[in-house]
């Protein structure tokens, strides 16, 4: 199984040179994927949430590096690990101009995005991209497929409801014959778009149940589809503690020491997951990061 890694470009040591350094020694760890966030604002006062009652939202959203940028800077500074979005809310861009900056940023690292995409869930950030939240679903079908026809030969175009593209000349093409789109999904309704119009699913690790159920309904839904298993990933993303120390029996799942983490990763060989992204929640300094990471990685690849 692969892994990959979060790059802190949120919280309280975000940082050009933290980013840089994490982003290295990923790749040399031999971590398969970087990958980053979006997040368009912090709402201040009580959100409506997803799973419980109104609440704030996390102070690491105070500041939030912009995605693609942040991968443009470092693919300059690797050469091999993939670079990928977890997530990036599809329906606050317009298609043509997401698209164009992915291939964009396919084009400076010589063919190492993955495009993982979402449709968005904060009111306030429908408000501020001047979008209506009831375009969820069926909006991000056409994102898709406009975004899809944007990467494909000229002249493009694109008719939908909600987004066309006269018949046009669009690029840069990226490097890729196709870029790899993931989303982000954890509903039913989304597993169910995952398979029919995306290459794999990004879903979060709530728990090894939810987990395995998820990734059980997409290879299910992809079948059904007629999908093609050897086109197809699950990339499952852990926002858990990776601590020097074992945590007790309370920790979440892929969460606590590497040994421990290395043991949960284990126990998913034949579950469906390709892939592990791992947001470390307890790091207290990047060099400590970097210890845990070096040593994660060593323990998994045994």
């Amino acid at each position: 199984m692969d892994l990959g890694v979060a790059l802190p470009t949120s919280g309280a040591f975000a940082s050009p040179a933290a980013i840089v350094r994490i982003a290295q020694a990923a790749e040399e760890f031999g971590y398969a994927a970087l990958w980053t966030y979006e997040r368009l604002l912090r709402p201040v006062g009580d959100v409506a949430q997803p799973g419980g009652p109104p609440r704030p939202l996390p102070k690491v959203y105070r500041s939030v590096y912009e995605p693609l940028e942040t991968l443009s800077y470092v693919a300059a500074v690797t050469e091999r690990i993939k670079l990928g979005t977890s997530v990036i809310d599809a329906l606050f861009h317009p298609p043509v101009m997401l698209a164009r900056r992915f291939a964009t940023l396919d084009q400076f690292s010589n063919g190492r995005v993955i495009a993982g995409l979402g449709q968005g869930w904060m009111p306030q950030e429908f408000q501020t991209a001047n979008v209506p939240l009831q375009r969820r679903g069926s909006g991000l079908d056409e994102a898709v497929a406009a975004m899809r026809a944007c990467w494909g030969p000229d002249p493009v175009s694109y008719q939908g409801r909600f987004y066309r593209i006269a018949p046009s000349e669009v690029g840069p093409k990226p490097v890729q014959a196709h870029i790899p789109v993931l989303l982000g999904s954890m509903t039913p309704a989304g597993v169910a778009r995952a398979a029919r119009i995306a290459d794999g699913i990004n879903p979060i690790v709530a728990s090894e149940e939810v987990l395995r159920g998820l990734t059980s309904a997409f290879w299910e839904a992809a079948r059904e589809q007629g999908r093609n298993p050897a086109e197809l990933t699950v990339v499952a993303r852990a926002n858990v503690p990776i601590t020097a120390e074992p945590l007790g029996d309370d920790r979440p799942f892929l969460g606590g020491s590497p040994r421990q983490i290395a043991e949960d990763v284990a126990s998913l060989d034949g579950a469906g997951v390709d892939h592990v992204l791992f947001a470390n929640s307890a790091a207290s300094d990047i060099d400590e990061e970097v210890r845990l990471l070096a040593e994660l990685q060593r323990i998994v690849s045994g």
